[in-house]
């Protein structure tokens, strides 16, 4: 089963690290993706750039609303996920809980959904169902 492991931490904390320190960390994330790879547990992932270059888009009758930023202020903001394979939710949290960033901050494992077929057309009619 697939699950996502959603990085959460204070970019503050971040922040003020030493370029040392953040390198060290990243090394760590790294040899983590390694190691989650070679057990055959990590599908994908990525680091995502600071919330400070985030853009939040919203429709609202008919209306596209574009603002500047995530939508909701949160002490801790996201940073990352892990596409991860575990044969269930126990499994996933403990791979979860071997993220580096979980010691600063957060990690929300939650299953994938996948979405249902694509519905074929009425033969009838021709109209999506």
């Amino acid at each position: 089963m697939k699950y996502v492991a959603l990085v959460y931490y204070q970019e503050q904390i971040i922040n003020a690290m030493s370029e040392q320190a953040w390198h060290d960390l990243n090394q760590e994330c790294i040899a983590g993706v390694e190691r989650l790879s070679a057990s055959g547990h990590y599908l994908g992932g990525q680091p995502l750039q600071p919330t400070e270059t985030a853009t939040t888009v919203r429709v609202r009758n008919g209306e596209t609303l574009i603002s500047d930023g995530p939508f909701a202020e949160t002490k801790e903001q996201l940073a990352g996920f892990y596409l991860l394979e575990a044969h269930d939710l126990n499994e996933a949290l403990q791979l979860a809980s071997r993220i580096p960033p979980a010691r600063m901050g957060s990690i929300e494992v939650r299953p994938v959904r996948e979405l249902p077929p694509k519905a074929e057309p009425n033969k009838t009619t021709g109209e999506q169902p």
